[in-house]
C-alpha cells in the first residue's frame, strides 16, 4: 500500500511516499530555518504562509523522487494534531483536496504517533508493545506502545519540553536559532561535569519531569559566571549531560517499573548525540533492546506521518472531509 503524506505541524513543509508502513520510497522536506531565525523562533503566521507556498512543490517533489505518479497512491495522509494551527489547516486541507480529486481514503494522523513510526521506517523487525521516550522541542513523554495506535502515556513535563530547555539555554549562550544543534556541536569536546545542575522532582508521579528549573539554574550560572556564555564547551557539554541523565533516569525507572525490556526514542531531541550515547549505554549495561529512529528521521517528516498512516489505515481510521485539525489533542486519543 502507496500512501502520500503531508506534514505542516511546525515549520517544515514535508511530503513523502512510503510503502506498506516500512519502505520510504522518498521523503522531500523545505526548511523555513533561515526565515525564523530572524525571530529567533518560530512565527506562526509566516510559517503557514510559506507552508502554502511550499506545499505543491514539496509534493511534487516527492512522488517524483519515488517515481509513482498521483494515481498510483492508494490513500492520502496528513498530520492534524498536535501543532500549530494554521500550519496544520494548510497541509490537512491540501490533503483533503487530492484525496477528493483522486477519490482515495483520507488517513489524519497524529504527530507525536508519527514520531514513534519513525522508528518502523529504521528497523523493519521493530513491533509493539514496547516503552517510547518522546522528546522535542514542544513535548516531553514517556509512553506505553501498546499496539500500533493505542498508546497510553505513563509521564510526561509537567512544564518546559526537553527541546525547550535546550534551544533557550543555547539563546543564552548566544547560539543561532535553531539551538540544539549548535549546543550540541559546541558540547563536543567539553567536560560535561564542569557545571552542576538539578535533577527535578516532581510530586504524584515517579515519571514525570520539570525543565523550567533546569533553564533557571543554567540562566544564575551564567550570571554567576559571565564568562561561561562566551561560547563555553564544558557548560554546553554539562548541560546536556544534565538534560540526558535527568531523561534516562526516569525513562529506565519506567522501564523496569513496568516490566518493559524493548525501548525506543522519538523526536527531534533524540538526534542530540549526548542523549543517543547515554541510552545506549544506559540500556546496554541493563541488557535493554533499543531503537533509535536514523537521524533523517528525527526531526519532522512526512516519512513517519505516512509510516503510521498505515496503521491507522489498518485500524479503520479514516478521517471524513470535514475532519478539522485538532492542535492540542492528546497521543492518547484516536483521531
Amino acid at each position: 500500500m502507496r500512501i502520500l503524506a503531508i506534514e505542516t505541524s511546525c515549520d517544515e513543509t514535508a511530503a513523502a511516499v512510503v510503502e506498506n508502513g516500512r519502505r520510504a520510497r522518498s521523503n522531500a522536506i523545505a526548511s523555513q530555518i533561515e526565515a525564523h531565525k530572524l525571530y529567533g523562533g518560530v512565527v506562526p503566521e509566516i510559517a503557514s504562509r510559506m507552508h502554502v507556498e511550499a506545499i505543491c512543490a514539496v509534493a511534487g517533489e516527492a512522488l517524483g523522487a519515488a517515481g509513482i505518479a498521483l494515481q498510483e497512491i492508494d490513500a492520502i495522509a496528513a498530520t492534524a494534531a498536535p501543532g500549530l494551527v494554521g500550519a496544520l489547516l494548510v497541509g490537512l486541507n491540501y490533503a483533503k483536496g487530492l484525496a477528493y480529486a483522486l477519490g482515495k481514503p483520507l488517513i489524519a494522523v497524529h504527530h507525536l504517533r508519527a514520531h514513534v513510526a519513525a522508528n518502523y521506517l529504521s528497523d523493519s523487525t521493530l513491533a509493539p508493545p514496547f516503552l517510547c521516550l518522546i522528546v522535542s522541542g514542544g513535548h516531553t513523554h514517556i509512553v506505553e506502545v501498546l499496539d500500533y495506535t493505542t498508546f497510553r502515556v505513563v509521564g510526561r513535563t509537567r512544564d518546559d519540553a526537553a527541546g525547550e530547555a535546550l534551544d533557550k539555554t543555547a539563546r543564552l549562550l548566544g547560539l543561532p536559532y535553531p539551538g540544539g544543534p549548535h549546543l550540541d556541536r559546541l558540547g563536543r569536546g567539553g567536560d560535561p561535569n564542569a557545571f552542576r545542575f538539578p535533577r527535578p522532582k516532581v510530586s504524584g508521579n515517579p515519571y514525570d519531569y520539570s525543565f523550567s528549573g533546569l533553564k533557571t539554574a543554567a540562566l544564575n550560572q551564567l550570571r554567576l559566571k559571565p564568562e561561561s556564555s562566551l561560547l563555553n564547551p564544558d557548560f554546553a557539554a554539562s548541560f546536556q549531560y544534565a538534560v540526558a541523565d535527568y531523561l534516562c533516569r526516569n525513562f529506565l525507572r519506567a522501564a523496569a517499573d513496568l516490566g518493559y525490556r524493548g525501548l525506543a526514542l522519538a523526536g527531534g531531541v533524540c538526534a542530540n548525540s549526548v542523549l543517543r550515547a547515554e541510552m545506549k549505554a544506559r540500556c546496554e549495561q541493563q541488557g535493554l533492546a533499543l531503537h533509535v529512529p536514523e537521524l533523517a528521521y528525527c526531526g519532522d517528516n512526512a516519512a513517519m506521518v505516512a509510516a503510521q498512516a498505515y496503521y491507522e489505515f489498518r485500524a479503520g481510521h479514516l478521517a471524513g472531509l470535514d475532519y478539522n485539525a485538532a492542535p492540542s489533542l492528546s497521543i492518547e486519543e484516536t483521531l
